[in-house]
């Protein structure tokens, strides 16, 4: 068996191992919008909330293992890009699919920390605006330091923003309820809503696609890159059902709603305790998010510079540091701009169209791939990048529809 090279093709370093990255995975889901994002989606569903995080999460299951077969059939940092490329043959799609994903990354990244702003405000008086121009130099900062130590960083903000959840589940699932829940009548269920809230609730689900473009800077991928990807889509699957039952158990819809900080308004509503503490996690969570979505972002602009005369120039590593950091300061200041000019909702919004136009584009893909050859070492069966496509389809046209 070949050895994996110490260092990939172009300069990046492969020091990150399986726990590493699926704590990453596991970390730019939870913090790309669970703490700030219920609300939004029990506004549109009620009490069937946790009913659109299991939709959500249905939809993405196929797509995570198509994923995961892609990484290993085309091991480059572009991820969807060099997928779209190999399958199809098109420069002119590859792009196209590249700026797509660069474009999930960069409105995530906005979306996360403008809604993180909202609890971190708790803690300061200093001006929003001016909060997410500093949190945002400093994690484009921590990006450039180095993949290994960007996930370190993230992976411990992943146990204790993990941990902020476990705190509302438990808090949530033995308080008393709410009037809202109480009167829940399952003849009630709006269709609609919440198909539209399954929509929003995917935007949660953004992360386990970012694990293929670190490809580049894995040990031995054909092992860590499965166990990853699936590992994280799991966990963070059962998080997002558990939490958004215990939030809508605890609050009334309508104050969930209008809640700029839903997690710690479960908190505070079911102990009469001061929820200051899972304010702060939920920063600890935006940070980790964005971060996260920095540098995926930035791994796929610099894959694209391989391919992209146009954008050559975003194709060079750090010669100590073995990051991309132009492109990393390019990515983080769009993320930056995005969060100053757009409300949350609609960057949520945003990226899951995004995100499930390119599921489809990379189940189809796959169908293309698998016609062509087995994988080699880990492959799914045919009819799972099928279903993977039909989801995602379905869920775009009624997010379109709805």
């Amino acid at each position: 068996m070949t050895q994996t090279p110490a260092v990939a093709d172009g300069g990046l370093k492969r020091r990150i191992g399986p726990a590493l990255l699926t704590l990453y995975g596991i970390g730019v889901m939870v913090g790309a919008g669970i703490y700030v994002l219920v609300g939004a989606v029990a506004d549109e569903a009620g009490v069937f909330a946790p009913l659109a995080f299991v939709v959500a999460g249905a939809v993405a299951t196929p797509t995570a293992f198509s994923y995961a077969e892609l990484s290993l059939r085309v091991p480059e940092s572009a991820g969807e890009a060099a997928f779209a490329r190999k399958a199809f043959g098109s420069n002119g799609l590859s792009l196209i699919v590249g700026i797509t994903v660069m474009g999930v990354g960069v409105t995530s990244a906005a979306a996360v920390l403008r809604g993180g702003i909202g609890y971190l405000s708790t803690f300061t008086a200093v001006n929003p605006d001016v909060l997410v121009v500093g949190v945002g130099v400093f994690l484009i900062a921590v990006a450039m330091w180095g993949a290994f130590e960007s996930l370190t960083v993230a992976a411990i903000f992943t146990i204790i923003e993990v941990g902020g959840l476990l705190a509302v589940i438990w808090v949530g699932s033995t308080g008393s309820s709410s009037t809202d829940w109480q009167q829940a009548d399952i003849g009630s269920v709006s269709l609609s809503g919440v198909a539209l809230a399954s929509v929003l609730a995917f935007f949660a689900f953004v992360g386990f696609e970012d694990i293929v473009n670190m490809v580049e800077e894995v040990q031995s991928p054909g092992r860590t890159m499965p166990i990853a990807i699936v590992t994280s889509l799991a966990v963070t699957s059962l998080l997002y059902v558990a939490v958004s039952f215990a939030t809508v158990r605890t609050v009334p819809i309508g104050e969930l709603a209008n809640s700029e900080q839903p997690l710690a308004l479960v908190y505070e509503t079911a102990t009469g305790a001061s929820p200051r503490f899972l304010s702060a996690i939920a920063v600890v969570a935006a940070l980790n998010g964005v971060l996260a979505q920095i540098v995926m972002a930035s791994r796929v602009l610099y894959g694209l510079g391989r391919r992209h005369g146009n954008l050559a120039v975003f194709h060079h590593a750090h010669p100590r540091l073995g990051t991309p950091v132009l492109a990393t300061a390019a990515v983080g200041a769009t993320s930056v701009v995005g969060a100053l000019l757009v409300d949350l909702e609609a960057l949520a919004e945003t990226t899951s169209t995004f995100l499930l136009v390119t599921f489809s584009v990379m189940n189809m893909a796959l169908i293309v791939l698998k016609r062509r050859g087995p994988a080699p070492g880990f492959s799914v069966p045919g009819w799972v990048p099928v279903v993977g496509l039909v989801g995602s389809i379905t869920a775009l046209v009624a997010s379109l529809v709805w």
